[in-house]
């Protein structure tokens, strides 16, 4: 495992593999949500239950339509004044969203970001990706590359090169229904 450019990220996602790339607040893993092996290799590594589902990122909303049913134009457009930004939304997914990304809900987590890195990752692999942090289950989020280094080095198939952004806590979750804060 080694450092890789985000163009070089971008392939070893759209090949099935896994990556750990800064984020927000924070280094992620990501693969291509409808990776079935990919997916459960990203929880294996963090030693997670799919149960609890994973959220997904990208550069624009555009990239979610497939993974969410309609909604009301004014929670639609609640949803769209917040992104991009640090702000993900619990959707009604679709019933072809795979179990193992929305766990056992009827929704699905999605975050449209503002972090230069994230947006060129997904433009470059013409996806969504996966977006879990980087950390096995309970401990703390990483957010030095050189640890991401160290803790995932035998785990993934390579760190995109870049900074963190400024935010110093998780992304807010709302529940997309009722506008309701689930996590600040």
């Amino acid at each position: 495992m080694k450092l890789v450019s985000i163009a070089k990220g971008a392939e070893i996602v759209r090949h099935g593999g896994v990556i750990a790339y800064p984020t927000e607040g924070c280094y992620g893993l990501g693969c291509d949500p409808m990776d079935a092996q990919a997916v459960m290799r990203i929880l294996s590594i963090k030693r997670r239950h799919f149960s609890k589902g994973l959220i997904l990122i990208s550069d624009h909303v555009k990239r979610f339509e497939w993974y969410f049913t309609r909604l009301p134009t004014a929670t639609r457009d609640q949803i769209l004044a917040s992104w991009p930004g640090p702000v993900t939304w619990l959707l009604p997914a679709r019933k072809n969203v795979p179990r193992l990304v929305r766990g056992n809900h009827q929704s699905i987590a999605l975050r449209v970001s503002d972090h230069p890195v994230v947006r060129m990752l997904c433009q470059q692999a013409n996806m969504a990706i996966v977006s879990t942090s980087a950390n096995r289950s309970s401990q703390l989020p990483h957010r030095l590359q050189k640890t991401v280094l160290n803790e995932f080095r035998d785990d993934v198939d390579g760190v995109v090169k870049g900074r963190i952004g400024r935010c110093r806590t998780p992304s807010v979750i709302r529940n997309g229904l009722d506008g309701g804060t689930i996590r600040f």
